[in-house]
């Protein structure tokens, strides 16, 4: 399961927690007793594809203000998990178009969670015979906060666990003995902070979806920790829930692969055939067998001309 997908699937159920943490100023300005709404849905009927074919916006929030000004107006929350060269004129595009269909301001906020840090995002800019356009969005970037460790460890918000364990999945990156401790360590620490059943479970999740380890050491930390449960009697989590989110996290993972492999395939054919690409994705479109996906991303790179590739396509899917 990608890192990106566990964000967002903890940012949902603990919304305002999120905002809390990484953008208190707003966090400030919101009437959370008018509650809030999510508008994923209408939003992918709006982009369900960029340009690219690639990525679709995270979130849609739709917030009422405590100042009376705005009545309500979005939030357009992306997280972003690698460098992109156009990011910015993305987020920009993604602006507008949401603005265009709902006619209400839009206030784009993104979570940086690539490993590099010079890559930080926050400006698209156009000037042209006097004329200038400037769009700047918030940024946080997840990397300055191993900074603050000793801050997240005494932090009471929910994300100060998430935050740990997300720097600890990069720095055990290649050392699964090293991860399997850390996130023992951060599941066990659930079981001691007093929070409510939902944010238990969401903190849960996240951390076992992005401290992803090897089927043995998995298995090996399942069996420890209903073990711990069983003994002090405070299970957090059943076990049919525990096991319905390993399966979801196997088919996640696999959903993931076979996205990225379309991606690639998509990229390699663009790069080498620019518009004629389109035909030959529509032939690998409905493909979701990882081998055969593996097989046409390596076979296309040698392809020297679209009629070559079709017929490379033709060949494996026989």
């Amino acid at each position: 399961m990608s890192q990106d997908s566990a964000w967002k699937d903890v940012l949902e159920p603990l919304f305002p927690q999120f905002l809390e943490f990484f953008f208190p100023d707003i966090y400030q300005d919101v009437d959370f007793t008018k509650g809030f709404e999510f508008l994923d849905k209408e939003l992918q009927q709006i982009l369900k594809r960029s340009k690219s074919g690639k990525r679709i916006v995270d979130k849609l929030v739709k917030i009422f203000l405590k100042n009376g000004k705005e009545k309500w107006l979005l939030l357009h929350i992306e997280i972003q998990g690698y460098e992109e060269k156009a990011f910015a004129r993305r987020i920009f595009g993604y602006n507008y178009r949401i603005f265009d269909k709902f006619d209400r301001d839009v206030v784009s906020l993104v979570i940086l969670t690539d490993n590099n840090p010079k890559f930080r995002p926050h400006r698209y800019e156009v000037q042209h015979w006097g004329f200038r356009l400037t769009f700047e969005f918030p940024s946080v970037k997840l990397l300055d906060y191993r900074h603050s460790w000793d801050t997240l460890v005494t932090h009471s918000n929910p994300f100060a666990i998430a935050v740990r364990a997300f720097l600890k999945t990069l720095e055990t990156r290649g050392r699964d003995q090293d991860r399997y401790s850390w996130k023992k360590a951060l599941l066990m620490e659930l079981y001691s902070r007093g929070m409510n059943r939902k944010t238990v479970l969401a903190l849960y999740q996240f951390i076992d979806w992005s401290m992803n380890l090897p089927k043995s050491l998995e298995d090996q930390l399942f069996h420890e920790i209903t073990e711990f449960e069983e003994k002090k009697n405070m299970p957090v989590l059943t076990t049919a829930e525990k096991i319905g989110m390993k399966k979801g996290i196997k088919k996640g993972m696999q959903k993931g692969q076979i996205a990225g492999l379309h991606w690639a395939i998509e990229d390699i054919l663009e790069l080498k055939f620019g518009d004629a690409a389109k035909e030959l994705l529509e032939l690998i479109k409905p493909v979701e067998d990882i081998a055969l996906l593996k097989q046409l991303r390596e076979s296309l790179k040698k392809a020297h001309d679209v009629a070559e590739a079709r017929q490379l396509i033709e060949k494996i899917l026989r």
